[in-house]
């Protein structure tokens, strides 16, 4: 009886183990089954987003300005243009006291000669709008690497406003003093 008892127990024991087993491989399979779906519905969505529909005409066109501006600048930056001097601005900043001034020299790139006979003319006009830009400025603001990028832009979109002829690249601060 005793025998009997033990075996019982023996096989009681084993099919619990194997419960336990079955049990883990349920788990696995789970487990295996999220992983595969996971990397499908992954996969799916990464190629959707890569293809893209390739059948509109807006798409072309966008795709064509796109390579176009990524070749013209890069000729862009390889290259410079003429430059147009401009004579030596003072202004006053602006500033509580009113008693900082800038002194800055710059350099205007043309894109193509044809601009230089529209800049003479219009020199009034470009030194009116310099004249503002730098004169709205504060101290803390053209101080910086940043800023000064910043008051370039500024003054290159304000100038392109006004041209017809062609358009300024970029300007070049030859001297730039803050007192």
């Amino acid at each position: 009886m005793a025998e009997e008892e033990k075996e019982e127990n023996r096989e009681s024991e084993t099919e619990s183990g194997s419960k336990k087993g079955g049990g883990s491989n349920i788990v696995l399979i789970i487990v295996v089954v999220l992983l595969v779906l996971v990397l499908a519905i992954g996969g799916i969505v990464a190629y959707l987003m890569l293809s893209g529909d390739d059948g509109g005409d807006g798409t072309q066109v966008t795709q064509e300005k796109v390579e176009k501006k990524r070749k013209r600048s890069r000729s862009d930056d390889m290259t410079v243009g003429p430059m147009y001097p401009l004579d030596k601005f003072t202004v006053n900043l602006m500033s509580e006291n009113g008693r900082r001034y800038l002194v800055v020299k710059m350099n205007l790139e043309e894109d193509g000669e044809e601009l230089t006979p529209e800049l003479d003319k219009k020199t009034p006009l470009i030194r009116d709008i310099v004249i503002s830009v730098l004169s709205s400025k504060t101290v803390e603001e053209i101080t910086t690497a940043k800023g000064k990028s910043k008051l370039k832009d500024e003054i290159v979109s304000q100038i392109n406003k006004y041209l017809e002829d062609g358009e300024i690249r970029r300007i070049y601060f030859t001297e730039f003093v803050i007192q």
